[in-house]
C-alpha cells in the first residue's frame, strides 16, 4: 500500500464509525470503551481508600490512555487532509483540523499528562470526548431525532429568545424587590441585589435549597408570587419546543419538504 493510500485508509477508520467498515467500527468503539473508563476511573480516584489501595493501578491506566489518545490525535492529525474539508494544503489543512472544537478537547484531554509543571488538573475535559459515543452509533434513528431538535430549535428561536429574555426581566426584578424587602432582617443572606439572585434563581426554578429565605411578611408574599411565576415562566419554553415537535410531525406526515437552514416548509414545484 502507497504512503497516500495508507493515509486514506487510516483517515477512512478514524472516521467514527465509516459504514460497512468494521474495522473503522471496532477501533472506534474501543476508543468509546476506553473514554468511559477513564471517567469511571477519575470518579474511583477521588474515593481516598479506592486511590490508596489501587493508586498503582489507576496511574499504570493513565499512561496507557494518555499513549492510546496521543496515538489517535497524531494519526488524525496525519490523516485529516485525506478529507474534502481539511484538503486545503498539508499546513493550512491541518491548521484548520486543529482548531475544530473536538480536536481541541482531544488535545486539552492529553496534554495535562505532558505538561507536569500544570497546577490545574484538566483531565475532567477528557469526559467531554463521550460527545463521540453518539457518532460512533450511527444509528439512524438517533440522526433523525438529533436533526428535528435541530430543525425545531431553529424554528422557534424568536420566541425561545422572547422567553429567555422575559426570564430575566423576572429574575431581576425578583432579586432588586426582596433585597429591598429582606436586607434589614438578613443583612447577610441578602446584602446586595447579586447576592440576592441566588435566591431568585433557586426560587424561579422551583429548586429550592432553602439555605436562604425570606424572613417578614412581605418577603414571603414576594416569595410566593415569585415562585408561581417562576412555575409558569419554566413551562413556557417546554410548551415552544413541544408545540415545534408536533409541527415537525404533522409535517412529516403531510411530507412537506422542510428546509435545514431556517426549518420552514418549502413549497413544492
Amino acid at each position: 500500500m502507497s504512503y497516500t493510500g495508507l493515509r486514506r485508509r487510516v483517515n477512512a477508520v478514524l472516521r467514527e464509525g465509516a459504514p460497512g467498515d468494521g474495522l473503522s467500527r471496532w477501533v472506534n468503539l474501543s476508543l468509546a470503551a476506553l473514554i468511559v473508563l477513564n471517567v469511571a476511573a477519575i470518579i474511583l480516584e477521588s474515593v481516598d481508600s479506592v486511590a490508596r489501595a489501587a493508586g498503582p493501578w489507576l496511574a499504570t491506566f493513565e499512561a496507557f490512555s494518555v499513549a492510546a489518545f496521543t496515538a489517535e490525535y497524531l494519526l488524525r492529525l496525519w490523516s485529516c487532509v485525506e478529507a474534502e474539508a481539511f484538503s486545503a494544503g498539508p499546513v493550512a489543512g491541518r491548521l484548520r483540523f486543529i482548531f475544530k472544537p473536538m480536536p481541541l478537547i482531544d488535545l486539552a484531554a492529553i496534554l495535562p499528562f505532558y505538561l507536569t509543571f500544570a497546577t490545574v488538573d484538566l483531565r475532567f475535559l477528557r469526559t467531554l470526548r463521550l460527545l463521540r459515543i453518539l457518532r460512533v452509533a450511527k444509528l439512524a434513528r438517533y440522526s433523525t431525532a438529533m436533526q428535528t431538535l435541530g430543525r425545531v430549535l431553529v424554528k422557534k428561536r424568536e420566541e425561545l429568545s422572547v422567553t429567555l429574555l422575559a426570564l430575566l426581566v423576572l429574575l431581576i426584578v425578583a432579586s432588586v424587590l426582596m433585597y429591598h424587602a429582606e436586607r434589614e432582617a438578613q443583612p447577610g443572606a441578602f446584602a446586595s441585589v447579586p447576592a440576592a439572585m441566588w435566591w431568585a434563581v433557586a426560587t424561579l426554578t422551583t429548586v429550592g435549597y432553602g439555605d436562604v429565605y425570606p424572613v417578614t411578611a412581605l418577603g414571603r408574599l414576594l416569595g410566593a408570587v415569585i415562585a408561581v411565576l417562576g412555575i409558569g415562566m419554566f413551562a413556557l419554553p417546554a410548551g415552544i419546543l413541544g408545540g415545534g415537535f408536533m409541527e415537525e410531525v404533522s409535517a412529516r406526515r403531510r411530507g412537506a419538504v422542510v428546509c435545514p437552514h431556517c426549518g420552514k416548509e418549502i413549497d413544492k414545484p
